[in-house]
């Protein structure tokens, strides 16, 4: 819970009257975080020896819930070595589909840096949800909260897309989850949080994804009668989703979407016809008729000409391109108002919230990590933020499996 292990000391000493130097409470960390690792290494083991229909059964004791949701997003965090994370051997998982088991998938691994110590952690929410299902769209108009003329340019530039800045804008940042907890303001309620679990890890996408799988798996989510995977853009996201997830609804992040929208419409343009632009095509982004946003920007790429191929970022004719090819690969993602209908949720800010939670122990320009010690303090951070309680029951099982022998090493 503490942000550093030098804090976590202070609390020892306050709370406990316990002497503990920080470097002892890194070296207990790191030790135990490793016993959960290993622990969560051999969960994956034991998944992949199942025979392929209890896979996609609920473990015994196990009763699925009615909506399960799976979310994937991505932080960073400084390693002192200059190696990329290790390939870790992942098992060999089917698909969510029994009978059409996919290829294994070539993932978009981060590429080893020739300078530089920040790094790619990889975070994934499961979460059980409680909403109810609707005869139709119970929020058909788009809520003021998207169509905030203060918030928005604000929500763009936070997102970093190629928002243009504008005089009339607003330059300041904004929490990219603020718009989407402005849901709430309106008549749209989305689903309600019931049990959340965090997953968390510095190794590679191919060992990581059966990871999120197996727990999945443990919390019954593939037996759920409705299921959703939310995420951004990202390329792995929607390898996963298909890979292991392939029965959950896939769902492009509403204000992922929102901030290419918003970017493409002012392109060219002077904020106030930008902005009038930006209104009629959010509406029916929100309404699920984003044909009618590509074709809009078909005419309006048009009109500007296609990018040179070193043309910059941010000019207009990269900006709408950019939107335009955005929208496309994921319009079969963005049907909004059948989610709603459905009782699904349409953004990810349940998982900026967790990243975010994430970074607080992590991630810091003073902050620096080995392979090992990121991914043990990364497990057990992702234990703190889960329901359940998963340390107190790893406490339980640890007692359990103690032998009262105590381990020695020969000094050097």
């Amino acid at each position: 819970m503490s942000r550093s292990f030098a804090e976590a000391s202070a609390a020892l000493h306050h709370l406990a009257d316990l002497a503990v130097d920080p470097k002892q409470v890194e070296r207990v960390t790191e030790r135990v975080g490793a016993e959960r690792v290993a622990e969560r290494g051999a969960q994956a083991v034991a998944f992949q020896a199942l025979p392929l229909m209890e896979k996609f059964c609920a473990p015994a004791g196990q009763t699925a819930p009615d909506l399960a949701v799976v979310m994937a997003d991505g932080g960073r965090l400084q390693i002192r070595e200059r190696a990329p994370a290790p390939a870790v051997p992942a098992p060999c998982l089917p698909t969510s589909e029994p009978a059409a088991p996919a290829p294994e998938p070539t993932w978009d691994e981060e590429p080893e840096a020739a300078a530089g110590h920040w790094r790619e952690d990889k975070v994934a929410l499961l979460l059980t949800m409680a909403s109810a299902v609707s005869a139709a769209d119970p929020c058909p108009d788009i809520p003021a909260s998207f169509v905030d003329v203060v918030r928005i340019p604000k929500l763009a530039r936070q997102l970093k897309r190629n928002a243009p800045v504008q005089e009339d804008a607003v330059l300041d940042s904004d929490e990219p989850e603020a718009a989407a907890e402005a849901l709430r303001e309106g008549a749209y309620q989305p689903p309600q949080v019931l049990t959340r679990q965090v997953v968390a890890s510095r190794g590679r996408w191919q060992a990581f994804a059966p990871l999120v799988a197996t727990a999945a798996w443990a919390l019954a989510l593939q037996g759920a009668p409705r299921r959703a995977f939310v995420g951004d853009g990202a390329a792995n996201n929607w390898k996963l989703q298909r890979r292991f997830f392939g029965s959950f609804v896939p769902i492009l992040d509403f204000i992922h979407a929102l901030s290419y929208v918003f970017a493409a419409a002012m392109a060219g343009r002077k904020f106030a016809a930008g902005w009038t632009c930006y209104r009629q095509w959010i509406s029916w982004v929100w309404q699920g008729n984003v044909s009618r946003v590509i074709a809009a920007l078909h005419e309006r790429q048009a009109e500007l000409g296609l990018p040179d191929p070193d043309e910059a970022e941010t000019s207009p004719r990269q900006v709408v391109a950019k939107a335009l090819t955005y929208l496309e690969n994921h319009q079969d993602k963005m049907q909004y108002a059948a989610y709603r209908q459905a009782g699904l949720p349409i953004t990810s800010s349940l998982m900026e919230s967790a990243v975010k939670q994430i970074n607080q122990r992590v991630k810091g320009t003073e902050k620096f990590w080995s392979e090992a010690g990121s991914e043990a303090v990364l497990q057990l951070r992702a234990d703190q933020l889960s329901d359940g309680e998963p340390l107190e029951a790893f406490w339980a099982r640890r007692q359990a499996a103690a032998t009262g022998q105590r381990r020695y090493r020969r000094a050097g």
